[in-house]
């Protein structure tokens, strides 16, 4: 079984995000150190690298490129009404 194949066969789930949201994600989880982030279970980190990966490569709009600008225009876009 390769890799495509294996992703084909377990249940999937679409979250659809603001765009600025998903450049805060990738842009966090590309700048995080996953062995610091607080786990209770190693499933937790894996399913973080998962993320990672599909923010990379299945993503509809591609984030991945996202420029200093870009990323602190989205910070200030998801912030900005958080009231906590």
């Amino acid at each position: 079984m390769n890799a495509d194949e294996s992703w084909e066969s377990v249940p999937t789930v679409n979250v659809r995000l603001w765009r600025a949201d998903a450049i805060v994600l990738f842009d966090w989880l590309m700048s995080t150190d996953l062995n610091a982030v607080p786990i209770t279970h190693p499933a937790q980190k894996q399913a973080l690298a998962d993320l990672l990966s599909r923010f990379e490569w299945a993503c509809d709009v591609d984030i991945t490129d996202s420029t200093a600008p870009e990323i602190a225009a989205a910070q200030e876009e998801v912030a900005k009404d958080m009231g906590w």
